[in-house]
């Protein structure tokens, strides 16, 4: 897969790094030639090319071959430059799959197919949903948005008088636009299947839409919970 990362910050380099090791094609934009300079001289990340510029112009995008992009990670510290980015990646160039990193939880409205945006990322949103997820039990936690804000994936971990203890997920009537992706269960994965059964303390992850989450949280949470 090629990867293009606009912004060579602690973020960008961090997931260059990763992608680069798991063995993707990565090249990261970034304007501030004292942070290329910088990596070249420690080598790091590894066999990551640098490509020297500023991603909100459609000529180093062009020059960081992102005609050939698969994915574009906008992860600048700058939500303007990253929306700019994004937008230029779909329209300019017909990226695929663009992800952006959102710094001011108060831009996420913005972050959207308007934009180019295929899937935004905002820290501040995802710790919030961690430190909820680790002390809410029963709760209806979202942990990401997808398209905009149209679907996102949500965590449950069943409690006590949940309707979903002890029936199998094929017996729910979890609505069409949502599914079951994930089960965890005393720190074991489970792939879900139709007949697999729910029981209290099952963290249960679930792929939602604005259309569905309602219907999905009475199935899964314990009524009063939240």
């Amino acid at each position: 897969m090629r990867v293009v990362i606009a912004g060579g910050g602690s973020v960008g380099r961090f997931i260059a790094e990763q992608l680069q090791q798991t063995g993707h094609d990565v090249t990261v934009v970034e304007h501030d030639t004292t942070v290329i300079d910088r990596a070249a001289r420690a080598g790091e990340p590894a066999g990551v090319r640098w490509c020297a510029g500023d991603a909100c112009e459609l000529d180093t995008l062009a020059r960081a071959g992102t005609e050939r992009a698969d994915v574009v990670a906008a992860v600048t510290g700058d939500d303007e430059d990253n929306l700019v980015v994004s937008l230029l990646a779909k329209q300019e160039f017909g990226v695929p799959r663009v992800v952006a990193r959102v710094n001011n939880p108060k831009n996420e409205w913005m972050f959207n197919e308007l934009w180019g945006v295929d899937v935004s990322v905002s820290t501040p949103h995802l710790i919030t949903a961690v430190v909820e997820e680790a002390v809410s039990v029963g709760a209806f936690v979202r942990l990401l948005s997808f398209e905009g804000g149209r679907a996102r994936l949500a965590e449950v971990r069943l409690a006590p008088g949940s309707p979903a203890d002890g029936k199998a997920i094929v017996e729910l009537g979890i609505p069409r636009d949502a599914t079951v992706v994930a089960v965890l269960r005393a720190e074991r994965l489970i792939v879900p299947r139709g007949d697999t059964v729910l029981r209290v303390g099952d963290e249960v992850v679930v792929l939602v839409t604005d259309e569905s989450e309602e219907d999905v949280r009475r199935l899964l949470v314990t009524p009063g919970a939240g």
